[in-house]
């Protein structure tokens, strides 16, 4: 067997996230309406998602709604809320095709009654895929932590650990992010898995979210496989 054989394959994240950042200001440099901005950043998880899974990433967190984006002006998230209705019943047969299951995390009780039936729908008809889509709509990260503190104190829980307290939070079940990508220029974490990305790689790029292009990302890749991961240790 040749040398070049026996290099090891260069390490990839198991689960990533992506803060999509910059639809607003991408659209305002084209001088294009907002909505065209949102609707170029749909576009471009889609291609998010074909390069992730080409890499071997197996779980995608997208913090595509966050919690303070209510208080948008009405008509925006009219349109995003609208958008987040589109994408679940246009992509669920592209979603099975390419094996990937959908997961939403949040206060989804703050859409409408027909809304949530449809996400609840799209989780049930895509589930047990090797690929995972997780969306993160009205999520805010203080709120899933203290979500979870209420759901302990409910059941009168005397000892919580670490493993009993991450069954009660939205992503239970679903492995950590090895991973957060956050696009737009922007160096802070907006409250994006705060429990979660506690041992996670950060990258940050001045790129906005619908520019964002498959070289970058194969480079932020390359990034991570080079970085020694301690984990706290």
């Amino acid at each position: 067997m040749a040398a070049a054989d026996h290099k090891e394959k260069p390490s990839v994240p198991e689960a990533l996230g992506i803060i999509m950042d910059g639809n607003r200001r991408y659209a305002r440099a084209r001088n294009l309406p907002l909505m065209r901005g949102h609707e170029a950043g749909y576009e471009k998880l889609k291609e998010f998602l074909r390069w992730a899974k080409e890499a071997g990433v197996r779980t995608v967190y997208a913090y595509a709604f966050s919690t303070e984006n209510w208080n948008r002006a009405k008509k925006e998230v009219g349109y995003l809320v609208r958008l987040l209705e589109r994408a679940i019943i246009d992509e669920e047969d592209e979603l099975k095709k390419e094996k990937i299951s959908v997961r939403f995390i949040g206060e989804l009780d703050r859409f409408s009654p027909k809304l949530q039936e449809a996400m609840k729908k799209i989780e049930r008809e895509t589930r047990g895929h090797p690929h995972t889509l997780v969306l993160a709509v009205s999520y805010g990260g203080r709120a899933e932590l203290l979500t979870a503190l209420k759901k302990l104190a409910k059941e009168g829980k005397e000892t919580i650990t670490e493993e009993n307290f991450s069954k009660y939070l939205y992503t239970a079940g679903l492995p950590d992010p090895d991973l957060i990508i956050r696009t737009s220029g922007e160096v802070r974490t907006s409250n994006f898995l705060p429990w979660q990305s506690a041992y996670s790689e950060w990258y940050f790029t001045k790129t906005l979210w619908p520019a964002f292009e498959k070289k970058e990302f194969d480079h932020i890749l390359a990034d991570y496989a080079a970085r020694e991961r301690r984990n706290g240790k």
